[in-house]
């Protein structure tokens, strides 16, 4: 299982981009598994997996792993239902519905969600005459119903924007509100003046037919049925600051009306500018480590790697997150506790160039730029370039020397993108292996060092390697039927993958050698300070709320950097070769494991820990080997790729 720091959901914690990714994938593979029947599939073995243990004459304990007593479920009209019932010779039945039940007891279910007057699951297990029950309670989210009659009710746990809201004064800012479509919302800002809140535009008749009879219909229930609608406008974030005259909604329905306090937002200043300096709430490794995620949207996906120390102007804050600006045209946001404010009055530092120098030693090129204090930066490899952006920058580079005549950076090329962003652009004789972004305090520069890839001998590819091994979880992790643990799992799968590493003549560093948690952070630091020149994350897969298990399990294999892209291929590869099962592809995804640079770096998803004969597969010795060698295999097919020799750079 995947963990990007995100939201507990279904079994595990999973990111929202792969089960996308999974479910379009999914139609062009042939299934290893399918549904018989909307209530549970019947599990078809994989020729790559092992057949699951016999349990038979076992007592009948019925044991839900998911999900949990009185637990939400998130899905909009059916969900999964996975545990045990202790053996294999009996039946199962789910409000009633059949249930396939694994040969070793293990069971998954795709059922209906109970209904809201019913919100519960009752287990029927039998064998002859024998009978056990159980009944697993559940709860829907909770959201205010909101009716085309009676009296007129208005979410206020709906409204935007949240308190701690930060905008420059004329800065548009969303306000809005859930509401009864049928009612008349509006917004009073701070001058007093009542401005009119619209549901969103319907695009066509077929819309405009349904919302229409969606009210009427609603009007003549009994209770008016539930006809909520989100009404939204954008206003001067000073009509929402404080003052004397506080912004409120105001929602009206014949008779009745209801107001609501809007939160006040802090109009920033427009005289001077409010700094901050970057500061990662991470204690774990050196500063280079500890760098500041940045985002382009408020709880979006991370895309910027800023340097612990940056000065950077606050533009905005909102729901948790703070808006930084990196130059005049660029503005991203952060996380509200990786930044520090500056006091009143704190200068923006003067960021100009002087010289870039580049110097050579044997296991990498390090390119120095002093620019004065730690700039905001981007770096992207493109094949053989890496594309460095450097922003708040003016350039004055003059003389730059390159030392050693070395062979690794062939040209190195900048561009005045805008008055301050600067580009520049190293030409390589290979493709891009590995970098590291660095500030050098005693001189003031910024410094981009650049890897060489390892030198491999063919006839032995992984001997001289340094590996990372990294066995997915804790913390976080899936839970399969029979309650198998992610992180126990992959553990047995690691220690294969070290011995067989180490057999053939590379050093492992393992990220964890026990079965205690180990941060996200935590291994890719690890890695680094070994100078590990592969990164290799084993896990296992599950999905969240209301995706079909039967229709979107298999296999893929996750990467970040693109020079990481070939390993996750040769990866992928493999792994289907062995196990036989859907193939989900290789995916793009943002993960924290995945996210160092120094070093190529994959995750590999090798089955679902949630479909019962998968979760059998990995209690079996010999599979936990099969999985090891996939990933060995992959990783010597890998180096042997570096051992080519470059071809020579056109002029």
């Amino acid at each position: 299982m995947t963990n990007h720091g995100g939201r507990p959901v279904g079994p595990r914690m999973v990111h929202v981009l792969l089960v996308g990714l999974c479910l379009s994938a999914c139609a062009r593979g042939t299934p290893a598994v399918m549904p018989a029947k909307p209530a549970g599939g019947v599990p078809v073995v994989a020729p790559g997996l092992p057949a699951v243990p016999l349990v038979r004459g076992a007592a009948m304990d019925i044991r839900v792993r998911y999900p949990a007593d009185n637990q939400i479920i998130s899905s909009r009209d059916s969900n999964f239902v996975l545990g045990s019932v202790g053996t294999g010779d009996v039946t199962l039945r789910i409000n009633g519905q059949p249930v396939v039940v694994a040969p070793n007891g293990a069971f998954l279910a795709w059922l209906p969600n109970p209904p809201s007057e019913a919100l519960r699951y009752d287990l029927v297990v039998a064998r002859a005459a024998d009978t056990v029950r159980r009944t697993v309670r559940v709860r829907l989210p909770v959201r205010t119903p909101l009716a085309a009659s009676g009296r007129l009710r208005v979410d206020s746990g709906s409204v935007l924007p949240l308190r701690g809201t930060w905008a420059p004064p004329d800065e548009q800012v969303r306000v809005s509100v859930r509401a009864p479509s049928n009612a008349v919302v509006m917004i009073q800002g701070s001058d007093g003046v009542l401005r009119p809140m619209l549901l969103p535009p319907v695009r066509d008749a077929a819309a405009a037919e349904a919302r229409v009879n969606a009210t009427n219909s609603a009007t003549n229930t009994p209770n008016g049925g539930d006809v909520a609608a989100v009404f939204a406008t954008d206003v001067a974030a000073r009509l929402l600051a404080d003052s004397a005259r506080a912004p409120r909604l105001v929602a009206i329905r014949g008779s009745d009306t209801v107001r609501l306090n809007i939160p006040l937002v802090r109009a920033l200043p427009t005289d001077t500018r409010q700094l901050a300096m970057l500061r990662s709430t991470s204690t774990v490794g050196s500063d280079t480590d500890r760098v500041v995620n940045a985002r382009t949207i408020v709880d979006g996906t991370y895309k910027w790697m800023l340097l612990n120390g940056t000065i950077v102007e606050v533009t905005a804050r909102s729901a948790g997150y703070t808006r930084i600006r990196l130059d005049g045209t660029l503005a991203v946001w952060v996380d509200n506790n990786d930044l520090v404010l500056l006091p009143e009055g704190t200068a923006m530092p003067r960021r100009v160039t002087g010289g870039f120098r580049v110097t050579p030693t044997a296991e990498w090129v390090d390119v120095a730029i002093p620019t004065g204090d730690r700039p905001a930066h981007l770096v992207e490899p493109d094949g053989r370039s890496l594309v460095l952006t450097l922003y708040g920058v003016q350039a004055n580079p003059e003389i730059s020397p390159i030392l050693g005549n070395d062979t690794l950076v062939r040209r190195i090329s900048w561009d005045q993108v805008t008055s301050d962003r600067v580009r520049v652009t190293l030409t390589l004789s290979q493709p891009v292996f590995g970098w590291q972004s660095i500030w050098d305090e005693s001189r003031r520069q910024f410094v981009l060092r650049v890897r060489r890839p390892p030198r491999i001998d063919a006839a032995h590819p992984l001997r001289g390697l340094t590996v990372a091994v990294d066995p997915g979880h804790p913390p976080a992790g899936a839970t399969g039927p029979t309650g198998l643990y992610e992180g126990d799992a992959v553990f047995p799968v690691g220690l294969e993958v070290a011995a067989l590493l180490r057999a053939r003549g590379a050093t492992v560093v393992m990220t964890r050698s026990s079965l205690a948690p180990v941060g996200l952070t935590e291994r890719g630091v690890t890695a680094r300070r070994a100078n590990a020149h592969v990164f290799l994350s084993i896990h296992l897969n599950a999905l969240p709320d209301g995706v079909n298990p039967f229709t979107a399990n298999g296999t893929s294999t996750l990467f970040y950097h693109q020079p990481s892209e070939p390993l996750a291929r040769v990866v992928q590869e493999e792994l289907m070769k062995r196990f036989g099962l859907r193939d989900l592809g290789v995916h793009y995804q943002n993960l924290a494991v995945a996210r160092p640079t120094w070093y190529p770096s994959v995750l590999a998803e090798g089955l679902f820990l949630m479909l019962p004969e998968q979760e059998s597969a990995m209690r079996n010795r010999a599979f936990q080997r099969t999985y090891a060698e996939g990933l060995v295999v992959a990783l010597e097919r890998y180096a042997r790729t570096l051992a080519a020799p470059p071809e020579s750079l056109q002029k």
